[in-house]
C-alpha cells in the first residue's frame, strides 16, 4: 500500500470520532469547504510533515518537535535528541522534512537557528526517528557567517526528484549580504541528502564563491515547494514594505534583492536599490503590493478538491489568510483570498497525502487545521 493510502486510511480511522458536521461551510469560487481543527495547544508551530502511519510531525519555534496522532491528539512528550537550538527573535526550530525514502531509512531533516562563532544562523541536521527520539543526529549544514541579528532565517527544506536538498536562507536583516557570493545569507543552497555539495552546483568552480549556493538575491524565503509537473523549485519571499514575490528558482540566477525590489523601506517609505528591473536579475512571477507577509506554500495535487488541482496555496501572516493562485505555465491568471481573519496568522500550508489541505497557525495557541470539502 502506498504512503498516501496508508496515511489516508489512518486519518479516516482517526476522524470517525471527531464529528465535524457543526463546522460552518465556507464558499470559494471553485469549492465549498469546512475548516476542521485537528490539533490544538501548539506553541508557535512552524512546519508540518506527514508520517506514513497517519501521525503528524510538527515543529514549535521555541525548540520542540512534537508528534500528533492521526486523530490529532497531541503527544505531551516532545521528541528527544534534537540538536541545540537558539530560540531568538524570529529564529528557533523551523522546518521539518522527511527523506524521500523515509519509509526505509526513517530520516528526518530539521532546520533551526543555532549559536556559533559570531552569533546565530540557520543550520540543518538530520536524524533517524525511533519512537520518541532522533538518533544518529548529524549537522549537515551551517550558515556562515553567523551574526547577532534576530530576523530573516529562512528556512524551508525541499527535496527534488533527484534527491537533492534545497535550503532557503534569509538575509538576516543585513540586506547587502544577499548579493555576496562568499556569504550564505540571502541565498538558496543545494546539497546532496548527506550534506555533500553536488559537483554541478552553479558556483562550484568560481573563485571566492561558496559552492553550496544555488541562487542569490533572495531576501527571506519562507515558502518553497516542488512543482508537480516540471519538478522545479517554486518559492515565495517576504519583501520589505511591499514587494512579496513568487519565483521559480533556477541554477545560478540572481533574484535581485536588494538591488531591485517592488517594495520600499519600512516607516519612511524611501526607495531601496535601483528600481524594479535590472539586466541579469530575475523578475518575479507574481508580486504582492502591499505585502501580505507570505509563509508556507503548497501545490494542491489531491482528489478531494478536483477544481483546485495544480493551484498554488500560500499562507499569509500579516493579512491572516490563505491565498489561492492559478498559473498558466508561469503566468498568473487568478488570485483568490480565503479565510481572511478567521484563523489568524497562517504559518505553513501542506498538501496532505490524504487529499486534504492542511494549515498551521502562528500563535501561542497554534493549531493544525484541515480543509475538507462540503457539498454545495
Amino acid at each position: 500500500m502506498t504512503f498516501a493510502r496508508l496515511f489516508a486510511a489512518a486519518v479516516l480511522i482517526g476522524a470517525v470520532t471527531l464529528g465535524h458536521a457543526a463546522e460552518p461551510v465556507i464558499s470559494s469560487e471553485e469549492h465549498d469547504f469546512r475548516v476542521v481543527i485537528v490539533t490544538r495547544g501548539l506553541e508557535y508551530p512552524w512546519s508540518l510533515a506527514f508520517l506514513p502511519d497517519g501521525r503528524f510531525l510538527v515543529t514549535e519555534r521555541p525548540g520542540r518537535l512534537r508528534l500528533a496522532a492521526a486523530d490529532g491528539t497531541l503527544d505531551p512528550r516532545p521528541v528527544e535528541g534534537l540538536p541545540p537550538i537558539a530560540a531568538q527573535g524570529q529564529g528557533g526550530l523551523l522546518d521539518v522534512a522527511l527523506h524521500p525514502q523515509f519509509a526505509e531509512n526513517g530520516l528526518v531533516y530539521l532546520s533551526y537557528a543555532a549559536r556559533g562563532e559570531g552569533g546565530i544562523g540557520t543550520e540543518v541536521a538530520r536524524g533517524r526517528l525511533v519512537d520518541h527520539r532522533l538518533e544518529d543526529v548529524k549537522v549537515l549544514f551551517r550558515q556562515q557567517p553567523k551574526s547577532g541579528a534576530g530576523r530573516h532565517f529562512g528556512s524551508r527544506l525541499v527535496f527534488d526528484r533527484q534527491g537533492h536538498l534545497y535550503i532557503t536562507l534569509g538575509d538576516r536583516g543585513e540586506m547587502e549580504r544577499a548579493q555576496r557570493l562568499d556569504d550564505l545569507a540571502g541565498k538558496i543552497v543545494r546539497l546532496r541528502d548527506d550534506g555533500q555539495i553536488p559537483a554541478d552546483n552553479p558556483f562550484v568552480n568560481r573563485a571566492g564563491a561558496r559552492p553550496e549556493i544555488y541562487s542569490l538575491g533572495n531576501r527571506n524565503v519562507q515558502g518553497a515547494a516542488r512543482h508537480p509537473v516540471t519538478g522545479e523549485l517554486w518559492t515565495h519571499e517576504h519583501g520589505p514594505q511591499g514587494g512579496d514575490e513568487v519565483n521559480v528558482i533556477r541554477a545560478g540566477r540572481n533574484y535581485g534583492w536588494p538591488v531591485i525590489t517592488y517594495g520600499v523601506e519600512y516607516v519612511i517609505g524611501t526607495k531601496i536599490g535601483e528600481g524594479t528591473r535590472k539586466p541579469g536579475m530575475e523578475q518575479p512571477l507574481h508580486v504582492w503590493v502591499p505585502s501580505i507577509a507570505p509563509s508556507g506554500l503548497a501545490f494542491y495535487q489531491g482528489d478531494r478538491f478536483p477544481r483546485w488541482r495544480g493551484d498554488l496555496f500560500v499562507g499569509a501572516l500579516k493579512d491572516q489568510m490563505l491565498v489561492r493562485l492559478r498559473f498558466d505555465g508561469e503566468k498568473p491568471v487568478k488570485e483568490e483570498r480565503l479565510l481572511k481573519g478567521s484563523l489568524g496568522r497562517i504559518r505553513d500550508v501542506r498538501d496532505g497525502p490524504d487529499g486534504y489541505l492542511y494549515l498551521l497557525t502562528d500563535s501561542s495557541g497554534g493549531v493544525i487545521a484541515r480543509l475538507e470539502p462540503a457539498a454545495r
